[in-house]
């Protein structure tokens, strides 16, 4: 019996390892969950920014779950949505915000996702992944939401403000659209792009 038992924890294991592997790959993200001080970070920039009580929140790629938890504590009026397409920090994330009403989880590449009707967005990506992420809020955010990103910043945009802690990233807060110094014609390409959507 305790054979099989050892048997079924190295699979679970090496089933688990591979899974957070492969989807590394898809991704070009690893599984790593913020931290305690980035999340305080985004949850001070959101307040700074004067996010409504019943805003909607979108944590873009949420990983194991510790930023949508945090925030669904700071805004308990708030809706907070995580999406994630790793399967393993889905279901842990699933676990750890089973008791909490204001969170819901989406199993879905966020990339397909259109967080339309988003107050604010938050994001703890890698350099490579935030070139392509920068074009998901141009095409689908409105107006004025606001965008979080922890460590890794949109390249070519304004930021409203920042947190920077020792010994990790800082974390930025853009109003979008943040367009810096681009030729009229992306304006007004990324204006009739937000009207539409």
């Amino acid at each position: 019996m305790s054979t099989w038992l050892s048997l079924f924890a190295i699979l679970f294991v090496v089933i688990s390892a591979a899974s957070l592997l492969v989807f590394q790959a898809y991704t070009g993200v690893p599984s790593l969950p913020s931290s305690t001080s980035e999340a305080a970070d985004v949850i001070a920039l959101l307040r700074q920014a004067g996010l409504k009580d019943r805003a909607k929140i979108y944590d873009l790629g949420s990983g194991w779950g510790t930023l949508v938890v945090a925030l669904a504590r700071a805004f308990p009026a708030a809706e907070v949505h995580g999406i994630e397409v790793s399967p393993l920090p889905y279901l842990v994330a699933r676990v750890r915000t089973w008791n909490l009403a204001n969170v819901s989880l989406i199993y879905k590449d966020f990339t397909k996702a259109a967080p339309g009707d988003a107050d604010a967005v938050t994001c703890d990506l890698m350099t490579d992944t935030m070139r392509g992420v920068g074009r998901l809020p141009d095409a689908t955010l409105a107006t004025g939401t606001l965008v979080v990103s922890i460590t890794f910043w949109f390249r070519g945009r304004t930021v409203c403000a920042t947190r920077q802690a020792p010994m990790r990233g800082a974390v930025a807060l853009y109003q979008w659209p943040t367009l810096a110094a681009v030729s009229p014609e992306i304006t007004s390409s990324v204006a009739s792009i937000l009207s539409t959507s």
